[in-house]
């Protein structure tokens, strides 16, 4: 068995996760594509060594924030990592809310046939073949060792190809989608809520990176950081930064329900912040109930 738990920013995930863990007796796998970075740790909410409760979290810090780390690292990862995991006869639960970190880790990815010009790549090495793969910067599933597949895969890019989403196949058989969900106000709150907690911890978190006007992926890419620097170059007051950052976070809390909506087959649950252990129970009885 497979448990995934996804949704929004600041639903309850970290929780649930640990929960879930306790129960099946899990391993957790990062499924967050800012948590994979060192030194990013408060914007990106990572789970506390309390949070953790001395449960095997795998992914988390794996990267300087100065590397590059795409989809299809994290694919080759995280398939590692469901192995090992199994093969200690314990469940992997990966948790997170990057949808294309998920799927690229479960699911092939099916491609149309149509007519195009093959080309051999006989100049090409298979990690040069990879790297102009990469370039196209989609959720691919293959494996690098595999030249014919690569081969394949690079002609179908360069004749125009594109994977058609309502035609990815799971890899594994035996995962179950959980998503943590509430009302849209509610939630919007809780981003509020949670940013004005991380405030002064986030601001010493961004500051280094900021002054040495670092700009690199990561820290280009996440909410939270990038929006600082015009704070600390003098650009900005500091009530602009708060509000355009948590403007951002409910944004992309509203692009995560999309996209989880649209990609899998997610099964829904209400949270209960009054009684979490609820929502622990109502999710426990429903993976009990499945396969």
């Amino acid at each position: 068995m497979i448990i995934v738990v996804c949704g929004p920013t600041a639903v309850g995930k970290t929780k649930m996760s640990v929960e879930l863990a306790k129960i099946y007796n899990g391993e957790i796998i990062n499924a967050d594509s800012m948590q994979i970075y060192k030194g990013l740790d408060v914007g990106t909410a990572k789970a506390t060594k309390k949070e953790m409760q001395h449960i095997p979290h795998h992914l988390l810090s794996i990267k300087d924030v100065l590397d590059d780390y795409s989809v299809f690292d994290y694919q080759n990862d995280a398939r590692v990592k469901i192995a090992e995991i199994k093969s200690r006869g314990k469940v992997p639960i990966l948790v997170g809310g990057t949808g294309f970190y998920i799927k690229s880790a479960l699911y092939d990815y099916v491609f149309e046939e149509d007519e195009y010009e093959p080309n051999s790549y006989d100049d090409l090495t298979n990690e040069e073949l990879v790297l102009q793969i990469d370039a196209y910067e989609m959720p691919l599933a293959y494996d690098v060792h595999n030249r014919k597949r690569l081969v394949r895969l690079l002609n179908k890019l360069k004749s125009g190809f594109e994977p058609r989403e309502d035609e990815y196949i799971q890899v594994y058989d035996d995962v179950v989608f959980i998503g943590l969900t509430t009302d849209r106000e509610v939630l919007y709150e809780r981003i509020d809520k949670r940013f004005d907690e991380m405030l002064v911890d986030l601001i010493d978190e961004v500051k280094p990176y900021a002054l040495k006007d670092v700009r690199s992926k990561a820290l280009m890419t996440g909410i939270g950081y990038k929006e600082f620097y015009p704070f600390f170059q003098g650009d900005k007051k500091l009530s602009e930064v708060i509000l355009e950052c948590k403007k951002s976070s409910r944004n992309y809390a509203k692009r995560q329900y999309t996209w989880f909506n649209n990609q899998m087959q997610i099964n829904w649950f209400d949270v209960d912040f009054n009684d979490f252990n609820k929502t622990i129970d109502d999710v426990a009885t429903f993976i009990d109930n499945y396969f």
